[in-house]
């Protein structure tokens, strides 16, 4: 049972019901719920014939985009943000997927869940894509700036994460530092470093990778702060959108371009599919006790499925439970090594 915020969004409430047509219409299996203003959702749903079977949670109020966290907490619980992450709470529906303000989500999503035991703040994941498939990358925009302690816990859950994505056992987790050299960055990321070498044995650590490692792949799991992480990701976004706008540019120049972009559609729609951002829409609060998915404020009905899908292949994957044996298997390990470097 999934549950979709259906309002708040840049896009409108029309992307996350066509959004959630196409999950199910792709090979999702989940029944549906969405929150928000029945008198809008519900012509939008009867226009999706798989979704007869979707409930519609009617909610009086919605988050808009420049609320702040602190005024949602106290006076927005009549809204569909607060009413969906309730019923997961509840028990009613197993994830929550989301377009709507970020930084609201985050806090109703805390306030109410609560947090995996040793987790004291979230972390934003993004997915990115790889020659080799996808690359986790956390945070991206939970956490301004890190500690040392949450850059380690960080690369415990991004690699439980990846681990109960993909099915992988050992994924590689490398922390994102300005060089690969050891003596390269501030003293903290080289303390967190030190941590997860020493305390750490199970986890597969590279040690540091650069930016353009994210890219090509250098490591499953890559470990930042929050501030650089958003950076990084939009940053990313732009690029793909500009290289996408040079090809549109140079198959439509001519007419002679556009004989030759007939012939090689079929490679173009793979191309397309590997440089959108949309494919890769949906990012997971890792950290807080349930399955939450942000979505993309602007995202379209790919996007929206995307994020759906993440949700529905995490529902009953036993991640959390890892996080926090892992969590106080290493900290226990780690000693005062921490502390000493406070």
């Amino acid at each position: 049972m999934i549950g979709v915020d259906a309002m708040g969004t840049d896009a409108g409430p029309g992307s996350l019901v066509k959004g959630a047509a196409m999950a199910l219409k792709g090979g999702v299996t989940a029944d549906i719920v969405f929150f928000g203003d029945e008198q809008v959702l519900r012509p939008l749903v009867a226009e999706e014939p798989v979704l007869s079977g979707a409930a519609i949670h009617h909610c009086d109020a919605s988050v808009s985009m420049t609320d702040k966290p602190m005024h949602v907490l106290r006076r927005g619980r009549d809204t569909s943000m607060w009413k969906a992450i309730e019923a997961q709470k509840e028990g009613r529906v197993h994830a929550v997927v989301s377009g709507g303000n970020t930084g609201a989500l985050m806090a109703v999503s805390r306030m109410q869940l609560g947090m995996i035991p040793g987790i004291d703040r979230p972390a934003v994941t993004a997915l990115w894509p790889t020659p080799r498939g996808r690359v986790v990358v956390l945070d991206v925009g939970a956490n301004v700036e890190a500690t040392e302690h949450e850059l380690v816990r960080f690369a415990i859950m991004g690699e439980a994460f990846f681990r109960a994505l993909t099915g992988e056992k050992k994924p590689t987790v490398g922390l994102l530092n300005v060089g690969a050299e050891e003596l390269k960055g501030h003293e903290l990321i080289r303390t967190a470093a030190r941590v997860l070498r020493e305390a750490d044995p199970d986890m597969t650590f590279k040690g540091f990778v650069e930016g353009n490692d994210i890219s090509l792949g250098a490591v499953d799991v890559v470990v930042t702060d929050g501030f650089t992480g958003n950076i990084a990701l939009k940053s990313a976004e732009g690029a793909a959108r500009l290289v996408g706008g040079w090809i549109r540019e140079a198959l439509t120049g001519s007419l002679l371009s556009k004989i030759g972009a007939l012939f090689m559609m079929a490679d173009l729609k793979k191309l397309k599919q590997r440089i959108d951002p949309s494919t890769v829409n949906g990012g997971v609060f890792l950290g807080v006790n349930g399955v939450v998915v942000k979505s993309h404020g602007g995202a379209d009905e790919r996007g929206v499925s995307a994020a759906i899908g993440m949700a529905a292949g995490l529902v009953g994957k036993g991640f959390r439970k890892e996080v926090a044996e892992t969590v106080a298997l290493v900290f226990e390990r780690a000693g005062k090594t921490l502390e000493a470097a406070e």
